[in-house]
């Protein structure tokens, strides 16, 4: 915190109330998430994402009826308009996939009807269908920067497993499915996070669903936020073997360098989703004898060890960052599309905050402290000094 006339600042508005929420709480000093009042582990051992999907959006767990029918509505909306397909064939092989599917989204909007000011409506089935779309966007860019034509949704499988099928052209193993679909019930919600307050900002202007979405895709981006389990793989791939990893670790923190994927602004103790994504990593590794999980456990202990020897007075651990890295590129995901995978678990989460948001709103403006030069007298511009 720092001060300037009188008045307290907190630039990272760290323990700062803004707003409330019903559908998730983060409890840092307990290592506890739940998502409508339910333990996230319960939730991912127990549910899958159409099931978390209905619950972020109407409140409650769905019956037997309920969790079919939103399945069946989030299947019907995964195809994407033949336009939106056609310009994604047209652009540079080598964009960043976090570009593509940002703007994709925005694009919706302009196959989706308006009212008459412009604004569209932001409902549960416009919620649904973004939900529905951001996984075909990820695996249809997937396939075009490779040369490969996209693969049409198909019906019944999971979101999930719907996803994998639509990368490869295969209805993928019942564990990569398991795993990636208890990722996105990892994933989907964490109340008022960076891409999730920018979605609740734009919204509270009146902004529409699309808008909203698409402020929180661009805070995602970001090293700090969506972008960081990209950077955990970098790092496991130099360090490379288990016996690197003491040395690797080191040299980062002698030359004041994060540690990527280690400690949370919430979290106190081990991030829970990083407990169960722990687990999902070292089964996926098993059952195709990747080597990953094991780096980075090793880059994980001997992180913990080097941190408690340099800042003793802090607990730091892994976050849900850290084993996002090994769990995907297990899935065989490339590093530079972790984001927008996280993006397809949390636009349920960012869909639901937003009609939250719009069901009882107030506009969001904040004040700042002015730190800049006093009052200072105008002056004709041939009578003005260099600076």
């Amino acid at each position: 915190m720092s001060s300037g006339g009188g008045t307290v600042v907190d630039r990272g508005l760290e323990g700062i109330v803004v707003g409330a929420t019903a559908i998730s709480q983060v409890e840092g000093a307990e290592g506890r998430l739940s998502y409508r009042g339910y333990d996230i582990g319960d939730l991912a051992a127990h549910a899958g994402f159409e099931e978390v999907c209905f619950l972020l959006l109407f409140g409650e767990l769905p019956t037997l009826a309920q969790r079919d029918d939103i399945g069946v509505r989030l299947a019907a909306n995964r195809g994407l308009p033949r336009q939106v397909l056609e310009w994604m064939e047209s652009v540079p092989k080598d964009a960043w996939p976090m570009d593509v599917l940002r703007t994709i989204v925005s694009g919706l909007a302009v196959f989706a009807p308006h009212q008459s000011d412009g604004v569209h409506a932001s409902t549960p089935r416009s919620a649904i269908a973004l939900i529905a779309k951001t996984p075909t966007i990820v695996a249809a860019w997937d396939r075009i920067r490779r040369g490969l034509r996209p693969i049409e949704p198909m019906p019944g499988l999971s979101t999930a497993a719907n996803f994998l099928y639509m990368r490869s052209g295969r209805a993928p193993a019942p564990e990569a499915e398991r795993a990636l679909d208890a990722y996105f019930v990892l994933l989907a919600d964490h109340s008022y996070n960076p891409s999730t307050f920018a979605a609740r900002v734009t919204a509270s202007t009146r902004a529409d669903i699309f808008a909203s979405a698409t402020a929180a895709l661009a805070a995602l981006d970001g090293d700090l936020h969506g972008g960081a389990p990209g950077k955990v793989m970098k790092m496991l791939l130099d360090i490379g073997t288990p016996e690197r990893a003491d040395d690797y670790v080191r040299a980062v923190l002698e030359r004041g360098e994060r540690i990527m994927g280690m400690g949370h602004r919430e979290y106190k103790v081990r991030d829970p989703r990083a407990l169960r994504l722990d687990a999902l990593s070292r089964e996926l590794g098993e059952s195709s004898e990747s080597k990953w999980h094991v780096l980075a456990r090793k880059v994980e202990a001997a992180a913990e060890a080097a941190l408690r020897e340099s800042k003793p007075q802090h607990e730091i651990h892994a976050n849900v960052e850290f084993y996002t890295a090994p769990t995907l590129h297990s899935l065989g995901i490339p590093a530079d599309e972790f984001s927008g995978i996280f993006a397809c678990a949390r636009m349920a989460g960012w869909t639901a905050h937003i009609l939250e948001q719009l069901g009882d709103n107030r506009l969001i403006r904040p004040r700042a402290s002015y730190s800049g030069p006093p009052s200072r007298t105008w002056e004709p511009i041939g009578q003005r000094s260099p600076s």
